[in-house]
């Protein structure tokens, strides 16, 4: 007997075949850093989230190693029954010491802590506002939570106050959700205008810390500490994954807050705690963000550099299938493309004369771009390789070469 139950998936993936939305993974070899190994080859990445360096770090292989052998390899349970270890706790201490916050809470992934957070706080009687930009585990948690979902414009103070103006009153509670460093652009977040609004509107603001954690502030630990609002009532979420090196994701806040979350965010409480690996190599990693920031300053300069090459290559090129480079405040830098073939193109064209970088494309962002992120282990010869590169594609396509995929 025969089911015709999945045919429809066949028409599906050509549907998303023809709109050159189709993905595949790429395994790479080699430990993380500035160059990974592909298929035999070396390649240039700018295409990892790894900002600080630090997922190759030794200091951290020998951390989880010895967290290892201490706990073993898996925390195997929920951190309520059997999962929660020592080392958990540390961690939760060390990130809320380095925010500057009472307490803090480590979930499995910075998702579960997106989904888990915001499904705690607000409910069918509430109002969530979210920033057009937001990560998808922003507005996944939203549509989790059941509150009523409005989105304002990307950054837009204004746009949000207006909405504020004619809907808060008819919602009990309301939450203002946004990425401090929006991912897919590399820009920030309008954090004091943002807390200003809370206040005069009664709102919880929370702000996903995901690629501000470990590269912004004095001391590293954000676009909080960047912006001058530590104190302030807030909701900080945030990765392990990214300028940490490891994997999990964080939220820290008052002690109410985070002691709220234990009891009734269910993506902490039903899953498995993190691993002690995992848990043992981010507490090293946040030990060492404090101690060396000449690590954040070699990002800068790094960041610096490439920008200042991205700019001079497309005023030298201007029809070279690059349009323009997105504003940027981090060490994501992106250049718009005209449509995902071209963007597909020239990301393969990249790949081939050694260089890793992601060709994005909707739906996971409204225009297609090139996104370059910059990391502090970058050499200068990197750099200069990256730009070459992207100098005899630019001059190449703007000589009559073709841009579209054959």
């Amino acid at each position: 007997m025969t089911t015709q139950a999945y045919d429809w998936l066949e028409p599906a993936l050509a549907t998303i075949h023809k709109a050159h939305w189709h993905r595949t993974v790429q395994p790479l070899a080699g430990k993380a850093g500035p160059v990974m190994q592909l298929a035999g080859r070396s390649l240039l990445n700018f295409a990892s989230n790894d900002y600080l360096g630090l997922a190759g770090d030794p200091r951290l292989a020998a951390a989880a190693i010895a967290a290892i052998e201490t706990y073993g390899t898996g925390s195997t349970g929920s951190r309520l029954l059997s999962g929660s270890r020592e080392l958990h706790q540390q961690l939760e201490q060390a990130i809320a010491q380095w925010k500057g916050t009472a307490d803090a809470i480590v979930f499995s992934s910075g998702y579960l802590a997106n989904l888990g957070t915001i499904s705690a706080l607000v409910s069918a009687r509430d109002l969530i506002l979210s920033d057009q930009y937001n990560h998808s585990s922003l507005i996944n948690g939203a549509k989790l939570s059941g509150a009523t979902l409005q989105t304002y414009r990307h950054n837009d103070v204004e746009d949000l106050r207006q909405q504020l103006s004619t809907g808060r009153s008819h919602y009990r509670r309301a939450l203002i959700i946004t990425d401090s460093v929006f991912s897919m652009d590399g820009d920030l977040c309008p954090l004091p205008q943002l807390l200003d609004l809370a206040d005069e509107f009664d709102c919880m603001v929370l702000v996903d810390e995901a690629h501000g954690t470990g590269v912004l502030g004095a001391t590293g630990s954000g676009a909080v500490e960047h912006w001058a609002c530590r104190g302030r009532p807030l909701v900080q979420m945030g990765t392990l994954s990214k300028a940490l090196g490891s994997l999990g994701g964080y939220v820290t806040g008052s002690a109410r807050l985070i002691d709220f979350l234990r009891n009734r965010a269910p993506s902490w409480i039903y899953t498995t705690g993190l691993t002690p690996a995992d848990t043992a190599a981010a507490k090293a990693a946040i030990a060492i963000v404090q101690a060396e920031p000449e690590r954040r300053q070699a990002l800068w300069h790094n960041v610096q550099q490439l920008q200042q090459g991205l700019q001079k290559l497309l005023i030298n090129y201007p029809d070279g299938g690059l349009k323009r480079l997105l504003p940027s405040d981090s060490p994501i830098l992106c250049v718009e493309v005209a449509n995902a073939a071209i963007v597909l193109h020239l990301g393969q064209q990249l790949k081939q004369a050694g260089c890793l970088v992601s060709a994005v494309r909707p739906p996971t962002v409204p225009v297609s771009r090139l996104r370059f992120t910059v990391m502090a282990t970058h050499e200068p010869h990197h750099m200069q390789q990256l730009l070459q590169t992207l100098t005899q594609i630019a001059s190449s396509s703007a000589l009559g070469g073709r841009v579209e995929p054959d």
